[in-house]
């Protein structure tokens, strides 16, 4: 028993060993290392050093105690005895601003971040992770802790970081690291966020506090290894977790884009190629076998084709039927009976005109006068919006709506700076690590050159109307009127624009020095912070109040290494005064004076493109004018030959009487005149005129109108005056034969034209309306003005008076008529060798080729406008655009606009647009910054700007961003000292949620009030200031948007791409969030129309197709084979034009859409005249109505519209314009050529293979009008 009892007690002794021992190891891991706070510190003086205490935890008094569980949410021992006093909490809460601001919208980051700084500043069991290393007596009874060492837990250090990694900074399109981790947050990780936030250099830190990282006890110390939340979890205090935009692995997986659709391809070829080669090759074969078997048929029945085939029952027929023999149809009756009364109508019309010209001359001047008057009435639009988007068009609706509910985009004036110098170097960053090398254009005397240049540009006078104009009258100043200083994008607001701050440079006491390198460093990676932390504490952020991103300030980077620059980009905004002209002509001067500045300015260092909002305008314009000259010459050509050649001479001894010179100078001036009446007409209408109208409308009723002189006057010549016939009988015959075919030409192009004007595009609208009304107006007064003027005109030639002075008269003298060479060499050579039976086939196969060919490449057009093309050859703006393309990184701002009718102040409107903790996983924001991480799909570069989420960040009670004054419920700012001022919302669970209701609308015009400042860096003043449009008396949200950028655009189908995707995301935001939302950016309104090019060229040429399909089939007496022979081949024509656009480069926009609805209908001047003329011909067969209608009226088009055209197309060529050479000499000149090798080649084939059968009735018409005498009908030789 006593062995037991001993045994007992040595237990017992043993257990209270080891409790004694316990507990005084307990003790010592309760005592601190400092309490309170003492002496200020040495590097940042408006800090203070903690007082080394190495005694017990104290308890804090319960304000403090209420203080610690705001700033350390979940913290509690179990008592109020720490190693902290409220002086010390308070200077944490101080310290920690900027991190709470940023990282508190991710609970579960910011939950870890304060738990390592209140670990270290108040545990009560610091003792075993922090080691005070150095000390400094202050004061006799006090002594600072000036270095301590700070044991951390690899395994904590790493959850930390990965918790934060993914958190953004709305406003600043970043993540939130860059601006409290030192350098951008791709180069940041656990390790050095946590040595930059305890380094003395970074301007909060008042000691060195050097992190040592383990997850195993080292010299006596335990890490601090508390617990983590991963940022897929929620707190215990109910947060939730972070959002997907915050936290990469909240998202799943990474969005893909779908794949793009293979290419169409047939055994590894383009299938369209592919086709149209099978295609054409059956076609070939079929065609050269129903020509082989055909000839072998005739060959054994009949003797030649050209011999009359008179058969019904012959198969090959080409008549089909003897008009002598079979009756005529009730639709050939009809159409007899039509077109006889059109030949009446005309022809007693001209015998009236040319028996009372002055009459009818008199009067057409009258209306010609009236209709040009209205020319005074005459605006001219120049702008570009008005120019290519219709009123009614979704993007320009939209762009209405921003301007009206915001401010319009801003102006811009633009400059990229290059070096000549190639001499690239190394810096050494002060904070250790690899050499940076950087670009040449970052040297610093470079810099101090930019911004002596900058300055200069800064102090440019111009004058309007006597008043001086700066800039910064005209800037904008996001931050006024506290701060007007202008928006001036530039690396060197990373300096202020100050050649001292650019000089600053600062060393420690090993002398390792922090310059402008360092500095440049820091600001690329915290465009945002006012303190860069290196040793120089100079801010980032640019005298206006705003961030400088560098992706807007630099070019020529790799990735995003800035230092790699190798262009320096500067950026003037200026307001944009969209209804107030007078802001909007002194900006207008001030940008003319700014051009005229950098046209002359000079440094051998610098080489620089530049433009101004203006210069594309002013541009167009030079190059408008300096054409002029290109243009006067053409025209003067064509007005030169079309007065020589409608002369027919017979003899040099009549060469004054026979020449035409005065009528064709007459034909001309009644074309221009048709034109001036057209743009008057629609000047009292005020409609206004384009450019594209002017330069373009002219040469279409020139073209027109000559053609239909040429029919007129040379149909004339080569009659013959019938027994007892006066002249103005027989000019009134010949009216009467020819007018129905002018009638036909004009009518069908008029109709043509008047509904291309239902197209949505300006361009295209305006365009069809002048000219269908111009190309009516020229018709109406050929058959009338024109042809009294050519009844006087032959009573001079028949008076043998002179041409031009016609009081002159030579003595008489019998003239042989002869036929002018050109009609005899179409009568006589042309049309019997086109119509040869070896050359037929190769005509069809030729031409069946060049369209198969055209149908493959139709889909390969390219689509859009190449803005270099709208430049002169000189231009200085095409080095900004060469620049533009190679050395920028970021596209345009795109906004996404949220209109009014959303309750932003409910959490369900909160939600799903915001992009933080607790919003929707499919809310605004989260759905563009999915976007973004597929930026070259979608085209959005960056996480959008949020105003929603900054504002909850900003107004939460934990930071000293939202206050006001107690007494006048007046906001005061976070830099203001004052004890009346007290935090918006209460520390309660319900003050740390999100504000609703009406604590929504009472804080937020505070914060798009508050300027960001060291305190506070949510203001959301200087970037939401027009974000948000708020109702009268703050009575609630309107309209808002959020921005962010689209990738670098570089050519058409990038911008195309970027529209497209931008409006996609937008329907898909809609659909989320069960309201309208819509993408915008100022190029939205130029691209849009390629969105539907393709349709619309598709709509208006088949709708002009359709239309002269149906006048034609109507004016031709409704012959309907006719009218389809007339429409194959202007579609043919159509679709050859784009077979020269894809070997000629010329891409399909508004300018090329507009030549093609103009090719369309000066097709019909070359096909509809052969067309008629065959209809109306009696020959016996085909081939011989083809051949007498290529005689006479092929004759009369290559000498109207070929040859004049042709010579003034010409000297198109010479134009120092690009657009012009490209849309206007190539295109004019394929539309001719196309046009005359259609008409005069392939159609005559054409007709005399499958052309209409004879029209029996007119047949029967023309044998018994023409009984009795020895003349056949006009178009019969």
């Amino acid at each position: 028993m006593g062995l037991l009892a001993g045994r007992s007690i040595l237990s017992t002794l043993f257990f209270f060993v080891l409790l004694s021992e316990g507990y005084f190891r307990w003790v010592e891991a309760q005592h601190c290392v400092w309490y309170g706070e003492c002496g200020a510190s040495i590097k940042v003086p408006e800090k203070k050093y903690n007082c080394d205490y190495t005694g017990p935890p104290k308890p804090l008094d319960s304000e403090d105690y209420q203080l610690l569980t705001e700033l350390c949410p979940g913290y509690d021992y179990g008592n109020r005895s720490l190693c902290c006093d409220g002086d010390q909490l308070r200077t944490l809460k101080g310290s920690l601003q900027l991190p709470l601001q940023f990282l508190s919208r991710c609970p579960a980051c910011f939950f870890n971040l304060m738990n390592l700084f209140c670990e270290l500043t108040c545990s009560p069991h610091q003792s075993q992770f922090v080691n005070a290393t150095k000390f400094n007596a202050t004061a006799p009874n006090a002594t600072n802790v000036v270095e301590v060492q700070y044991y951390i837990g690899q395994t904590f250090a790493n959850a930390m970081y990965n918790a934060c990694k993914d958190v953004q900074a709305p406003s600043s399109n970043v993540k939130a690291l860059s601006f409290v981790c030192g350098k951008d947050a791709k180069d940041c990780n656990a390790t050095n966020w946590i040595q930059y936030m305890f380094s003395i250099d970074n301007g909060q830190t008042p000691f060195p506090i050097i992190p040592i990282f383990s997850d195993d006890p080292a010299s006596g110390y335990t890490p601090m290894n508390n617990k983590t939340y991963d940022c897929t979890e929620g707190l215990e205090d109910g947060s939730g977790p972070c959002s997907c935009q915050d936290c990469t692995k909240a998202c799943g997986p990474t969005p893909v884009p779908p794949p793009l659709p293979p290419p169409w391809t047939i055994l590894g070829f383009d299938a369209m190629v592919v086709i149209m080669w099978i295609s054409y090759t059956a076609f070939l074969l079929v065609f050269i076998g129903v020509v082989l078997g055909a000839w072998c048929y005739r060959k054994r029945t009949i003797m030649s084709e050209y011999e009359p085939i008179t058969s019904s029952n012959n198969p090959l027929s080409l008549n089909s039927d003897d008009p002598d023999q079979v009756d005529a149809s009730c639709c050939e009756t009809l159409g007899e009976r039509f077109e006889n009364s059109l030949r009446i109508l005309f022809s007693s019309w001209g015998s009236f005109c040319v028996r009372h010209p002055f009459l009818v001359i008199l009067s057409s001047l009258i209306v010609i006068g009236a209709s040009s008057a209205g020319l005074v009435y005459m605006r001219i639009t120049t702008d570009p919006v008005e120019l290519w988007s219709s009123p009614t068009s979704q993007a320009r609706e939209e762009k209405n709506y921003f301007d009206s509910h915001f401010v319009p985009f801003f102006r811009t004036a633009q400059l990229i700076i290059t070096t000549p110098l190639n001499d690239t170097f190394l810096y050494s960053p002060y904070f250790g690590g690899s050499d940076v090398p950087f670009g040449a254009i970052l040297d610093i005397n470079i810099l101090h050159q930019v911004l002596d240049l900058q300055l200069e540009i800064e102090g440019l006078v111009a004058t309007y109307e006597g008043q001086n104009v700066t800039l910064k009258d005209l800037c904008l100043a996001p931050l006024a009127p506290y701060n007007d200083n202008c928006t001036i994008l530039s690396v060197l607001n990373y300096f202020q624009n100050s050649h001292a701050v650019l000089d600053h440079m600062k060393g420690d006491e090993f002398y390792v020095y922090a310059d402008f390198h360092s500095h440049f460093l820091y600001c690329v990676s915290a465009p945002a912070s006012l303190n860069d932390t290196t040793l120089l504490h100079d801010p980032c952020l640019g005298t206006f109040g705003g961030p400088v991103f560098p992706w807007l300030a630099l070019g020529g980077y790799d990735d995003s290494n800035f230092n790699n620059a190798t262009a320096l980009v500067i950026t003037f905004p200026l307001n944009n005064y969209l209804n107030d002209s007078v802001r909007q002509g002194k900006t207008l001067a001030w940008e003319k004076e700014f051009i005229r500045f950098m046209k002359n300015f000079n440094n051998p260092n610098l080489t620089i493109a530049f433009s101004a909002e203006r210069s594309i305008e002013d541009e167009i314009d030079r190059e408008s004018n300096s054409d002029i000259s290109t243009i006067v010459i053409s025209y003067v050509i064509m007005f030169v030959y079309i007065s020589l050649a409608l002369g027919h001479i017979h003899s040099f001894r009549r060469l004054l009487v026979d020449s035409k010179i005065s009528l064709g100078i007459a034909g001309i001036l009644i074309v221009l005149s048709s034109v001036a009446s057209s743009l008057g007409l629609f000047s009292y209408a005020g409609i206004p005129l384009t450019l594209i109208v002017i330069e373009v409308i002219p040469f279409l009723v020139l073209a027109v109108g000559v053609d239909n002189i040429f029919i007129i006057v040379q149909t004339y010549q080569r009659d013959e005056r019938m027994p007892q016939e006066e002249i103005h009988q027989q000019i009134g015959r010949i009216l009467g034969d020819i007018a129905p075919s002018l009638f036909l030409s004009s009518f069908s192009e008029t109709v043509a034209f008047f509904l291309g004007a239902l197209s949505n595009m300006p361009a295209v609208r305006t365009f069809s309306m002048f000219a269908g009304l111009a190309i009516f107006i020229d018709f109406l007064l050929q058959i009338s003005c024109f042809v009294s003027l050519l009844g006087l005109d032959a009573k001079r030639q028949e008076g043998n008076r002179i041409d031009i002075c016609c009081c002159v008269k030579l003595p008489e003298g019998q003239e042989t008529k002869t036929d002018g060479c050109l009609f005899r060499f179409f009568k006589k050579v042309y049309a019997p060798f086109i119509l040869q039976e070896w050359v037929r086939p190769i005509v069809v196969a030729v031409f069946v080729g060049m369209l198969s060919f055209s149908i493959a490449v139709v889909n390969k057009v390219e689509i859009g406008l190449d803005q270099k093309l709208s430049m002169p050859d000189d231009s200085y703006v095409l080095d900004y655009f060469k620049n533009m393309s190679k050395y920028l990184h970021t596209g345009a701002p795109v906004y996404f606009v949220v209109e009014e009718g959303l309750n932003y102040s409910s959490p369900e409107g909160q939600n799903v647009v915001c992009g933080g903790v607790g919003c929707n996983n499919d809310s605004l924001v989260q759905q563009v910054y999915m976007a973004s991480l597929i930026s070259n799909y979608t085209s959005i570069a960056y996480t959008p700007s949020s105003w929603l989420d900054d504002y909850f960040d900003w107004v939460k009670p934990q930071s000293t961003c939202c206050r006001y004054y107690n007494n006048t419920e007046i906001f005061c700012n976070a830099s203001v000292v004052n004890s009346s001022c007290v935090s918006c919302r209460p520390m309660t669970p319900s003050g740390k949620q999100r504000p609703e209701g009406e604590d929504f609308m009472r804080f937020l015009p505070m914060f798009l009030s508050d300027n960001p400042n060291v305190k506070c860096g949510k203001g959301g003043h200087a970037a939401y200031a027009t974000a948000v449009e708020l109702y009268p008396n703050n009575a609630g949200v309107g309209a808002t948007y959020f921005m962010t950028y689209h990738t670098i655009l570089k050519e058409s189908p990038d911008f195309i791409d970027a529209l497209k995707m931008a409006r996609v995301l937008a329907k898909n935001i809609s659909q989320s969030i069960d309201h309208k939302v819509f993408a915008y950016s100022v190029f939205y309104v130029f691209y849009e129309q390629y969105l539907t090019i393709a349709y619309d060229t598709a709509l208006n040429l088949s709708v002009s197709l359709a239309s002269i399909f149906v006048v034609t089939t109507v004016l031709l007496g409704f012959e309907l084979w006719s009218a389809v022979m007339i429409s194959i081949t202007i579609a043919m024509i159509l679709v050859n034009m784009f077979g020269v656009m894809w070997l000629w480069s010329i891409s399909l926009n508004a300018v090329s859409l507009v030549n093609l609805v103009m090719s369309c209908g000066i097709s019909v001047e070359f096909c509809s005249h052969i067309v008629r003329a065959f209809s109306i011909s009696v020959k016996k067969n085909r081939v011989e109505r083809a051949e007498e209608a290529l005689a006479h009226m092929g004759s009369s088009v290559f000498s109207g519209i070929t040859l004049t055209k042709f010579g003034g197309i010409l000297i198109l060529a010479l134009s120092k314009s690009q657009i012009f050479q490209v849309f206007y000499f190539r295109m004019y000149l394929a539309i001719v050529l196309l046009g005359a090798t259609h008409g005069l080649i392939f159609l005559p084939v054409l007709l005399s293979y499958i052309g209409p059968s004879v029209n029996k009735a007119k047949v029967f018409a023309a044998n018994n009008h023409h009984a009795g005498t020895e003349r056949e009908s006009l178009l019969i030789y």
